[in-house]
């Protein structure tokens, strides 16, 4: 696709002809040559390598995903509904918005930064299935989900301390949730190296930390969030991989009395020594 040389030299005529063409209505074209938007931008699925205008404010939702973007410049500073870059070529987030008022969606891109993400974001922010080996840059705080599925994570650091939704984390390399949000609706945190559940979210929901060393634990118990409950009063799995034999040996009594059952320890816990 052709392009015109990036936001320079723009004249009225031209910037109305390329508003036809990717069918931008109700807009108003600022002096440095940037447009801002009465409702939706929708740029997906053009090919795009580059944004074809300079955006300043969007009061709709701006969705360029299903492209090749491989930059951010362009993007409208101001998002009051949802911003989808999803499924382009992006390795940072450099140039994006600054405030988004929905969803922020980046995932499945080849982010290896956060670098250029808002502090805050009003929905929720996903940003699964890229490159990121930290989440450091990311948005301070998220009013819905926050998803980091499928990335390169070994540790949660900069991670969001504050959500409203639920906390997605499967498919990394994490061996603890230390650095998790404070509280989530429900924990997704299947298929990591988790021997540790150290540092979950307090959940009213659902936990879902199958195919980790930890399970082998935590199927003793009817629910993680049993494990979880008598974990936290007994304290019997500790961070370097050992189990504290008597106090486990107590919490499953503790737990066969409450629950009626018949819950009993085994010989061996495997990736786990009993001390």
């Amino acid at each position: 696709m052709k392009y015109l040389k990036l936001f320079e030299n723009f004249d009225q005529t031209k910037i109305d002809k390329i508003c036809k063409k990717y069918g931008i209505e109700n807009y108003t074209i600022n002096p440095d040559g940037s447009i801002d938007v009465d409702g939706d931008v929708d740029l997906t699925e053009w090919n795009l390598t580059k944004l074809p205008l300079k955006f300043n404010k969007v009061s709709g939702s701006f969705l360029c995903y299903d492209n090749y973007l491989t930059s951010l410049d362009g993007c409208p500073k101001e998002v009051v509904g949802n911003f989808n870059c999803a499924r382009n070529n992006l390795t940072n987030l450099i140039g994006g918005p600054k405030e988004v008022g929905g969803y922020f969606d980046c995932s499945d891109n080849k982010l290896t930064s956060l670098d250029g993400c808002p502090k805050e974001v009003i929905c929720g922010f996903h940003c699964a299935d890229n490159k990121l080996t930290t989440l450091e840059g990311c948005p301070e705080k998220i009013g819905d989900s926050f998803n980091c599925q499928q990335n390169g994570l070994t540790n949660l650091d900069g991670c969001p301390r504050e959500i409203g939704g639920f906390f997605g984390c499967s498919d990394n390399y994490l061996t603890s949730l230390v650095g998790s949000p404070k509280y989530a609706t429900s924990v997704y945190c299947n298929n990591n190296e988790l021997t540790t559940l150290e540092g979950c979210p307090n959940t009213d929901g659902f936990i879902d930390c199958n195919e980790n060393p930890i399970c082998a634990i935590t199927s003793l118990f009817r629910s993680t969030g049993a494990y979880l409950e008598y974990q936290e009063t007994y304290n019997f799995v500790r961070k370097d991989c050992k189990i504290v034999r008597h106090l486990l040996e107590e919490a499953l009594k503790d737990y066969n009395e409450y629950y009626k059952d018949n819950k009993r320890m085994r010989k061996e816990i495997k990736g786990y020594t009993y001390i």
